[in-house]
């Protein structure tokens, strides 16, 4: 009983840290992708809080075509670590193999799961403050444009109502769907 009174919390502190910070990471990463605003002062914060791992990363692994794999290998590791911290804690063995299979689909997980709620932001965003200004909106529009302009496309507004969200959300989720459970069985995740 003691154990898993203090495993809970231990595990939910591990996740939020680790979680937290690849995220950030990943952000680094989509916003270097779609070429966002770089003085922008949200991209100037990830910037600063992802460079000191990021600097000697890539020294060793250099981007290939304008793809920043440093950064990429960085949330590998570091989903790898949580994974591995999460097994020690729950006694489920001391190796980093699984772990770094397992990271795999988490990490597709999360970055389909950074499209999602981007998209979500910025339809509530479009609901209570229209035409508003804020440095996060200009990124949410980066970040989310390369999926919504082709859905526009497709769906065109109707009497000024923009389907695409909708449209890239449900794509979005059925790539989770389709992609996730036999990735997590090749791995043998026991995340599902």
């Amino acid at each position: 009983m003691g154990d898993s009174y203090l495993t809970n919390p231990l595990v939910f502190l591990i996740q939020v840290i680790f979680g937290a910070y690849i995220m950030v990471v990943m952000l680094r990463f989509l916003l270097q992708l779609v070429k966002a605003d770089f003085y922008n002062p949200v991209s100037q914060f990830v910037i600063k809080v992802t460079s000191p791992p990021l600097r000697p990363l890539r020294r060793i692994i250099p981007g290939i075509g304008g793809v920043d794999v440093s950064s990429i290998v960085l949330m590998w590791i570091l989903k790898s670590l949580e994974l591995a911290l999460i097994m020690v804690i729950g006694g489920l063995g001391t190796s980093l193999l699984p772990a770094l299979a397992w990271s795999i689909p988490e990490l597709i997980s999360l970055f389909i799961n950074v499209f999602l709620f981007a998209i979500l932001i910025q339809v509530i965003i479009s609901w209570v403050n229209p035409g508003g200004h804020n440095p996060i909106i200009g990124l949410l529009n980066s970040i989310t444009e390369p999926l919504l302009g082709p859905a526009r496309r497709i769906a065109p507004p109707i009497s000024g109502l923009d389907l695409s969200p909708m449209l890239v959300m449900i794509g979005l989720m059925l790539l989770k769907m389709l992609l996730l459970p036999p990735l997590q069985l090749l791995v043998a995740s026991p995340f599902r």
